[in-house]
């Protein structure tokens, strides 16, 4: 680990061939390509066995059994009344950011009138159950579940429900229920892994099948939730996902030991992630890569930064707004803007999960407590996705209404367009209607 400093080199862009360009732009290649069989013989297992296969799968796969299979309400209680005040305030305060920020953000009834007597509407509706994914493994995912809980709750979906894997000792950490206490969250089940999805996707004898499934995950869940989202039977999912990934912009102004955590806090996620530096710094990059070098063997996770910073990138640029135009191609889950004029310079941000503006804005408040959503797409889907909102826990119904007046008025249109493309069917029921509606008049 002590040699990290030496794998990493700074690559001046101009001097790259177009070629070149795009390789150095490409994902770590995923290290379990022949994961999706393994992954949909877990979830035949599940769909045909039900709580006894999600019982053994767990014990299989987890090596744990769980004390309890699900927790209700006072479990909950009792596990929000065990952990620390500060904890508990902790939770509270980012509850309060997240919720006024998505708050402002949900999607609201609409209707136009887009012709006399023509009266279209826009209804939104909470879907329900919604089955929501909280990661174990070595560190309970607090934050997630309020990224999920928050938005779910205020879409107001009738049945919330959690799905996490025991810990070592077969419970679930008690922070985790604490968050989904506060959070008001109705049921947990203690499953975790990709037969914890087929089980939200599809239902069991106690986890009810869920509309649609969110959260974050290892290679085994995102792939189970890409399967089940590509069968009609299953369920829908949040978005795409991959390993996490955070791209930094900075100028010589900006503080070599501010970058370095920044990369360092998404690089320790896994082995799988990538951090990227673009500067027009020569001088920046270097100390950039010094304090890496000083800074990375003396984490608690100093053995993951050793592979995921083996796929790290410093790229120096002539000019910020080429830095911009290289971020967009990229389309990275995290954008961090460290410059002089950071503000000005995300304006032209056009691919990018979510963005943070300025040499105080780390991307660690993001995950936590700011308020926007820390799920967010990774691996180039912030081309076509964005970051998880209420919308996400809601679906989208049109009505429309039409007078015998306004059909008189709009009608010709749909009958001249239904002949074009040769659908007789479709012109005829506007046609009679047409003519009693004449008839009448």
């Amino acid at each position: 680990m002590t040699g990290i400093g030496k794998k990493l080199k700074i690559v001046h862009w101009s001097s790259l061939m177009p070629e070149d360009r795009q390789n150095l732009l490409q994902r770590p290649v995923s290290r379990q390509a022949e994961l999706g069989e393994s992954v949909a013989a877990i979830i035949r297992q599940v769909r045909s066995g039900g709580d006894c296969a999600l019982q053994k799968l767990t014990l299989q796969l987890d090596r744990v059994e769980p004390l309890q299979a699900e927790l209700g309400s006072t479990q909950m209680q009792i596990a929000l009344e065990s952990i620390e005040p500060k904890l508990e305030q902790a939770i509270r305060d980012a509850t309060s950011r997240i919720g006024a920020f998505h708050a402002a953000d949900i999607p609201s009834r609409r209707s136009v009138e887009t012709a006399a007597g023509l009266n279209c509407e826009i209804r939104y509706q909470a879907l329900s159950p919604v089955g929501l994914y909280i990661p174990g493994g070595s560190a309970p995912l607090v934050s997630t579940v309020l990224m999920l809980a928050i938005p779910a709750r205020l879409a107001a979906c009738r049945e919330v429900i959690i799905c996490s894997p025991p810990a070592a000792n077969g419970e679930i950490p008690p922070e985790i229920l604490a968050a989904a206490h506060i959070c008001g969250v109705d049921r947990v089940f203690c499953a975790g892994g990709a037969q914890a999805v087929a089980a939200l996707a599809y239902g069991t004898e106690t986890i009810p099948r869920c509309a649609k499934v969110f959260g974050p995950g290892n290679a085994w869940v995102t792939e189970a939730k890409q399967q089940v989202s590509q069968d009609p039977q299953g369920a829908a999912i949040d978005m795409p996902a991959g390993p996490s990934e955070v791209l930094v912009i900075a100028d010589r102004q900006a503080d070599p030991e501010f970058i370095a955590w920044d990369l360092l806090s998404q690089a320790e996620h896994g082995p799988d992630s990538q951090v990227l530096l673009l500067t027009d710094s020569t001088e920046l990059a270097h100390a950039v890569i010094e304090k890496l070098q000083t800074l990375a063997p003396g984490t608690n996770r100093a053995a993951i930064l050793e592979k995921s910073l083996a796929e790290a990138r410093f790229i120096r640029v002539d000019d910020l707004s080429e830095a911009v135009r290289i971020s967009n191609a990229y389309a990275p889950e995290h954008l961090i803007i460290n410059t002089t004029e950071a503000a000005v310079l995300a304006e032209q941000v056009e691919n990018a999960g979510s963005v943070f503006i300025g040499p105080w804005t780390p991307e660690s408040l993001g995950d936590y407590c700011s308020g926007p959503n820390h799920v967010l797409p990774t691996y180039g889907w912030a081309r076509s996705f964005g970051a998880l909102g209420v919308s996400d826990f809601m679906r989208r119904m049109t009505l429309q209404q039409a007078s015998r007046s306004a059909l008189m008025e709009v009608g010709p249109t749909a009958q001249t367009l239904a002949a074009v493309e040769g659908l007789e069917a479709h012109g005829m029921a506007v046609t009679v209607r047409l003519r009693q509606a004449r008839e009448a008049t």
